[in-house]
């Protein structure tokens, strides 16, 4: 008996071994088909598109055109890297130069012609079209491709040829007769053997073309320090604008009501012996005032850091936003430890941005978040059910959160079709301690 089980543990151990390569090639044909028609339709789409607003600029069409047909580009290349991140961990930076809010439309096209990321961006749109189609073709290809061998093998061959001539070609084996559709099983049994263990490798080659592409060459170390260098100035200006909302706040809210119950008690002192009843309204709108000015410090306080944040993480704290939003909401979290205040932060008001969204512009009915971290990335995803069309562009509040990650080489990514849903995947690069 005990040789019996010790020989049935390996043999379950390979069983187990066979059927996780079998499921990894099959997920990766399966994604890999997914990218071959996105490469060849999208991309090809996208390039036409850039090319057309491009070469319109100089009639002033372009000028217009061409910030809206960029931003597509644009998140369309950070969906990918979003793919090449979660399906084969090929980290693909982004160094795309943030436009300062509120540039008009004319000035726009020329900081975004000349930002050289826009012009990598095509060159990989050419390639995905292309070579991309092939390399991400590859994996399905070798799983697919050898059924028809095997068919061929079993007495297909029947249907093209009566034995007497070359009536099919399997690859380079002409079907003529039994003997060389055995041989087209045989070159199917190969090509399926290596498409059931190389076919994840074969998409992370897809990935690696799109990292070769998209990354900065030479110039790469001047072009990440322009990028931070306009990254901190949007930080700093960010920065000090929410001091200036907090000092407005401040000014106007709690401090003016707690002058004016400062104010209420000096008149109370002087009536609670000739008026009493009249002392006694006021110190009733006194204490009114103090509870109005503790809430609106409250608010003030949540809005600059939650403490909910400080003290339980970003799970909680979005937990606790999502009870505050008038919609149905669900959080997911898989954490298994705490990032740095800095990011948290980061993803927390990036997450209150986006139901913001879904509840004003999107009119959504149910919103879900996911927060999870995995290979060094903190991944939040937030879907709602409204009626789409959201970008990132002037004036759009995702604008302002692709800002905010851009401090931290995050990558924000949206999936907004007209009539929905929306999908909005944010990446941050961080380790949980």
């Amino acid at each position: 008996m005990d040789k019996l089980s010790g020989d049935s543990r390996p043999g379950g151990e390979r069983r187990r071994r066979a059927g996780n390569r079998v499921r990894a090639a099959v997920r990766a044909g399966a994604r890999g088909f997914v990218l071959a028609v996105v490469s060849l339709a999208g991309s090809l789409t996208l390039l036409v598109l850039s090319t057309v607003s491009i070469a319109l600029v100089p009639v002033g069409v372009g000028l217009v055109t061409t910030p809206r047909v960029t931003a597509a580009v644009r998140a369309g290349a950070d969906r990918r890297r979003l793919l090449a991140a979660r399906w084969c961990g090929v980290r693909v930076p982004s160094a795309y130069r943030p436009l300062p809010p509120g540039t008009p439309a004319w000035r726009r096209t020329p900081r975004l012609l000349g930002d050289p990321a826009t012009w990598r961006d095509l060159r990989w749109l050419a390639a995905d079209a292309t070579a991309g189609f092939v390399t991400a073709l590859l994996p399905a290809a070798l799983l697919v491709f050898p059924l028809e061998g095997f068919a061929l093998a079993l007495g297909l061959w029947r249907v093209f040829t009566d034995g007497t001539r070359v009536g099919w070609w399997y690859a380079f084996v002409p079907i003529s007769g039994q003997g060389s559709a055995l041989l087209a099983g045989l070159l199917g049994a190969f090509l399926l053997t290596v498409g059931l263990f190389h076919a994840p490798a074969l998409l992370r080659v897809h990935f690696l073309l799109t990292r070769a592409l998209l990354t900065p060459g030479r110039r790469q170390l001047a072009e990440r320090v322009e990028v931070l260098t306009e990254t901190r100035r949007e930080a700093a200006d960010a920065s000090a604008a929410e001091l200036r909302r907090i000092e407005r706040d401040l000014h106007d809210g709690a401090q003016a009501r707690l002058i004016a119950m400062g104010m209420d008690l000096s008149t109370i002192e002087a009536l609670v012996d000739k008026d009493p009843a009249r002392a006694r309204e006021l110190l009733v709108r006194a204490r009114r005032s103090a509870a109005d000015a503790l809430d609106e410090l409250r608010d003030l306080v949540r809005g600059i850091h939650p403490p909910v944040l400080a003290e339980r993480g970003l799970g909680d704290a979005v937990r606790a936003l999502a009870l505050r939003t008038p919609v149905a909401t669900e959080v997911s979290v898989e954490l298994p430890g705490r990032a740095d205040a800095p990011v948290e932060s980061a993803a927390y008001f990036a997450v209150s941005e986006l139901l913001t969204n879904a509840v004003k512009h999107a009119g959504a009915g149910l919103v879900r978040v996911d927060l999870r971290h995995a290979r060094g990335v903190l991944r939040v995803t937030v879907r709602d059910d409204g009626g789409g069309g959201a970008a990132v562009g002037a004036g759009s509040g995702l604008t302002g959160v692709a800002r905010r990650l851009g401090t931290f080489d995050g990558v924000l990514a949206v999936s907004s079709p007209l009539g929905g849903p929306t999908v909005v995947t944010l990446e941050i690069p961080c380790a949980l301690s």
